[in-house]
Order: C-alpha cells, then sequence, then structure tokens
C-alpha cells in the first residue's frame, strides 16, 4: 500500500521515516481510520468536511490520514482546516496558520475569546469544561454554516471515548461516551471522529516521528479535568497489567445488550414472560375470539 513515491501524498508527509515500523503503523492509521468511516457511514459523496486542529498529536495526525485517504481516492470530500483560538492565555497564536499555509492545508483561523466568558461565568474551583466545550462547540457549527460543510471533524480517539465511557460511570450515573458520529440539536450539521478506532499512542508516535509542531496541552485544572486524569491513570495501570486491555473494553461498547443491562427504557422487562405464559395468554385469546364469533 505503502511504497517510495508515498512523500508525494501530500507536503504533510514529506520527511516521513522510511523504517518499516513507521510504514507499519502509518499503514494501521489509514486503515483504522478507514474503517471507523465506513463503519459510521461518515461519507456522502460531494460533502465537505470542517477538520477542527488544535494543535495537539491526534489533530495533526487525523488531518494527515485525511489527506492520505482522499489523496488515494478513498475519501470523496473536500477538507478544510479549522482552528478556533478561544483566547486562552500563552496560546501561540502564530503556529497553526504558519504550518498550514507552509503545508499547503486550505484553512480557517477564527479568534473567539470564549475562555473570558468561562472564567467570568464559571466560579473558582468549578468544572469549567462543560461550558468551554459548549461555547466551542457552537463556533465550530457556525463556522461549519459558513464554509458550506456539512460534517465537523473532531480528534478524539479510542482512549478519549473509553475515558468519557468511565467518567461518565464513575460521575455521571450514566452509561454513555463520545459518539463516532452524531446530528446536532439543530438537524443540519453531522460531528465525527473518524480517529475513534485509533489508539492514543499511536498518534503520539505518528505525529514525533513527522515532527509537527505540538502545541501543549495545558490542564486548566479544573475538577473534570482532574478525575479525567485519574480515569487516564487507571486505564493506563490496567494496560500495563493486561496488554490490550484498552481495545477489549472498546469492543464492548460495540456490543451492547440492553437486556443485560437495567434500563426499562430501552428493554420491557416488565413484559418477560415464559413460552408456558405465553402459551396460555395466545390460548386465552384464541378462546375469545372463538366466543365473539
Amino acid at each position: 500500500m505503502l511504497d517510495d513515491t508515498d512523500d508525494d501524498i501530500h507536503p504533510l508527509f514529506h520527511g516521513a521515516p522510511k523504517g518499516l515500523e513507521f510504514r507499519k503503523l502509518r499503514k494501521r492509521l489509514v486503515q483504522e481510520v478507514r474503517e471507523a468511516i465506513e463503519t459510521y457511514g461518515m461519507t456522502r459523496a460531494g460533502d465537505r468536511w470542517l477538520v477542527c486542529l488544535s494543535g495537539g498529536k491526534d489533530s495533526y495526525t487525523l488531518l494527515a490520514i485525511l489527506h492520505e485517504l482522499k489523496w488515494r481516492g478513498l475519501l470523496p470530500v473536500d477538507l478544510l482546516a479549522c482552528n478556533l483560538d478561544q483566547g486562552q492565555p500563552g496560546f501561540p497564536a502564530t503556529v497553526l496558520p504558519e504550518f498550514l499555509t507552509k503545508m499547503g492545508v486550505p484553512h480557517r483561523i477564527e479568534y473567539r475569546d470564549t475562555y473570558s466568558v468561562v472564567i467570568d461565568k464559571i466560579k473558582p474551583g468549578g468544572t469549567m469544561c462543560s461550558l468551554c466545550s459548549r461555547l466551542r462547540r457552537g463556533n465550530l457549527y457556525r463556522i461549519a454554516r459558513e464554509e458550506g460543510c456539512s460534517t465537523v471533524i473532531l480528534g478524539h480517539h479510542r482512549d478519549d471515548i473509553l475515558e468519557t465511557f468511565f467518567m461518565n460511570l464513575f460521575h455521571g450515573g450514566r452509561l454513555a461516551s463520545m459518539p463516532p458520529r452524531l446530528l446536532n440539536e439543530e438537524g443540519d450539521i453531522f460531528l465525527a471522529r473518524p480517529l475513534a478506532f485509533v489508539a492514543e499512542a499511536d498518534c503520539e508516535t505518528f505525529a514525533a516521528a513527522m515532527g509537527y509542531p505540538i502545541i501543549p496541552c495545558n490542564l486548566c485544572g479544573s475538577r473534570e479535568g482532574l478525575q479525567r486524569a485519574q480515569v487516564k491513570k487507571l486505564l493506563d495501570d490496567w494496560e500495563v497489567r493486561t496488554p490490550g486491555r484498552r481495545q477489549v473494553m472498546f469492543r464492548s461498547l460495540m456490543n451492547v445488550r440492553p437486556s443485560h443491562l437495567a434500563d426499562p427504557s430501552l428493554f420491557d422487562f416488565a413484559g418477560l414472560m415464559t413460552d408456558a405464559t405465553t402459551a396460555l395468554a395466545d390460548s386465552e385469546s384464541s378462546s375469545q375470539l372463538s366466543a365473539e364469533r
């Protein structure tokens, strides 16, 4: 699948390592992203995608792999990279514009000081992530509409999805996670996560090998951020003790049995009947029908 001319795919791949291990990693990433796109029906011919770029390892990896799929004729969509600068102190505002321009990637840089809004609304020590996420998502949907994009593409990977599942389980009292694809409340924009099958470690290895200019993720110190870090450590410990545990857990999210959980809105527990009860009910129904005739 990969050959000596692969650097010509796109400037994002110039200087890609030639070693076997990197080539195997790159091939695996392409396969996993393609599988997620196909499994969850993320594409429609002629679509335009708004690919959100934070400057972290995950979004750089996603951007590169999407361009490879497009070059190979496996992704029939237009791609527009987008960075939303939320006004966080110390954010290096020139890194992404310079990188995207140098790489010849069509892009839009948007500045919206949502950080000040969050600081104003949330009391010290409060959970900022939820409000920050809502403001960011609202702006991304707005940009997508302005740019004629049908789908907002996020760089959340398999480990993000698992961490969110356990966050909801431990702290939210519900079984839920980040869906690979969803439709917004207004019903006009899709949101998709093509890295849904990709391990975080693979994103880190790929982005480091390519030398992309990573913008550090400085945790805000909010309660949710600390809780997520704890969940991440828990999953890391499990993975060390039992390699492959994360993949097994992720497969469970794709193999849900409502009858073996406890939500009466998803399964009619009260309506369960034995074969004998069903037969008796059928007999009584037949007798009643005959009497009416």
